[in-house]
């Protein structure tokens, strides 16, 4: 809100409607003293020379133009003149000089900087940064394997049979420009190496000691990289190995139930991946604490959004190329339901924080009853749940790979195939397919985002040496085919 005595020189009443339009819009009371918040009123004469005044300005001395509303109010037996000025749908707006003005507090400001610029025609919808070309990028830095994955599930049929070439085809999914660069979106899922055009746009993972992020120990850290689909599935993954799992009533030979609804961390997790601000060199952070667990995503809420309509479902897509990249590779619906899952899911303890143009920060808290010193259980193996018959059910924390019962060596004498550097991943798929699991699951366990990968590169490799077993052995080939490791797990006490 912004006051004044009168109005005379549209030079200065036209900065004003610009900032309001540029940010969330505001009402301008003309007729009230602007240092002491006194009002001294119109005459019936300066209130209808305000209004066309006003409008004047709004059309003449503003581009593009601004709609105003107007209104006469009484206020204390004096009129005041209340211009309404609504945000702006397309912005940015400027004054006659060209000038961009924005709201700062009560005040207003000049903006010259091409990022602030910029993310005024994000929100309007006239600029896309994820349609943008990335520097340096060509067609040689697009996964075709990737890209054969996507259009053969979405299409039905490989690349080289569109009757296209593959520049064409790529440009007419928007996976590069015109001009033969990647687009943002079209690297971030489908480029060999996403992270060395943008650095930033990945996941820091970080699981701390304690519930403050000052201290310098931490029990597990992790930068994660590559595609929107593996980002997802490795950022999952990190979760998964460090929260605990419970046992909550199950039988004693079942895997037990995550402390956190997984399907609230899917559901936040993508959030974050799908709608994060693209204009802000910053990185989604994972951060997890005795307490809670933390996701925030550079920049606020898309606008028009509040905290209180995403709860119901409201949404509005800042990335919609994005959205729709992962809407047919990854389970994402796209219709604005996955902050009201989530939020079914973990009632009462799942909050909200939106700083508008700098991030938004989901809040998950941890039970009570899930965190006990590193020391309780040194020398376990298995960072599976266990039950102690002595006492309550518990669960043991995640451990490093190391912990394991199987090491490298012994992993490479057994499996001989395994393509080197594969290792550490077969061991984590080992350890966690002590009860049958899917593809998808042993997927996600590894940060594999190629089935077409996963399988050459270690399912096959263990299904060959005999550590892995099918479900379903009489219907190898079918879709519900499940794998278990043949090894034996230490999973607590004996």
């Amino acid at each position: 809100m912004q006051f004044k005595l009168r109005l005379e020189n549209p030079a200065k009443i036209a900065p004003e409607l610009v900032a309001f339009a540029n940010s969330k819009g505001g009402t301008l009371l003309i007729g009230v003293e602007d240092k002491t918040g006194e009002v001294a009123g119109l005459s019936y004469q300066q209130a209808q020379q305000a209004s066309t005044l006003v409008g004047q300005v709004a059309n003449e001395w503003v581009s593009p133009t601004i709609y105003l509303e107007t209104e006469s109010v009484e206020v204390e037996g004096r009129i005041v003149l209340a211009v309404h000025v609504p945000e702006g749908i397309n912005k940015p707006y400027k004054d006659k000089g060209g000038n961009i003005w924005v709201k700062q507090s009560s005040d207003k400001r000049r903006i010259t900087e091409n990022g602030e610029i910029l993310a005024l025609f994000q929100e309007s919808g006239s600029f896309r940064p994820e349609e943008k070309g990335v520097r340096g990028t060509s067609i040689y830095d697009i996964d075709t394997f990737l890209l054969n994955e996507y259009v053969e599930k979405y299409y039905g049929k490989r690349a080289e049979e569109f009757g296209l070439s593959l520049e064409q085809l790529l440009k007419n999914l928007q996976i590069l420009t015109a001009g033969g660069q990647a687009t943002l979106a079209g690297l971030l899922f489908f480029g060999k190496h996403p992270e060395m055009f943008e650095p930033a746009f990945i996941i820091k993972a970080v699981s701390f000691y304690g519930n403050q992020m000052s201290g310098l120990d931490y029990r597990d850290s992790k930068d994660i990289i590559g595609t929107i689909p593996r980002m997802f599935n490795e950022g999952m993954a990190f979760l998964k190995s460090n929260l605990h799992s419970l046992q909550a009533g199950q039988s004693f030979n079942s895997v037990g139930k995550l402390e956190i609804s997984e399907v609230a961390l899917r559901e936040v997790l993508q959030n974050a991946l799908v709608h994060r601000d693209y204009l802000l060199q910053a990185p989604i952070r994972i951060m997890i604490f005795d307490d809670r667990v933390e996701i925030v995503s550079p920049g606020g809420l898309p606008r028009g959004v509040s905290v209180e309509s995403i709860r119901y479902g409201m949404t509005r897509q800042r990335n919609s190329l994005i959205a729709s990249f992962c809407a047919r590779t990854m389970d994402y619906r796209g219709l604005g339901t996955g902050i009201m899952r989530a939020v079914r899911e973990e009632q009462g303890n799942i909050g909200f924080e939106n700083d508008e143009g700098n991030q938004f920060k989901v809040t998950i808290d941890r039970p009570h009853d899930t965190y006990y010193p590193q020391s309780e259980f040194e020398g376990m193996i298995a960072s599976e749940p266990f039950v102690d018959h002595y006492g309550p059910r518990r669960t043991a924390p995640s451990l490093s790979p190391s912990s394991w019962a199987v090491g490298t060596d012994e992993l490479r004498r057994l499996c001989p195939g395994l393509p080197k550097g594969e290792e550490e991943n077969a061991r984590r798929l080992l350890s966690f397919c002590r009860t049958f699991q899917g593809m998808l699951e042993m997927m996600e366990a590894t940060g594999y985002g190629s089935r077409t990968s996963f399988r050459r590169r270690l399912l096959t490799p263990l299904m060959e040496c005999g550590l892995l077993e099918q479900e379903y052995k009489d219907r190898p080939n079918t879709p519900k085919q499940r794998y278990r490791s043949t090894m034996m797990w230490m999973t607590g006490r004996e």
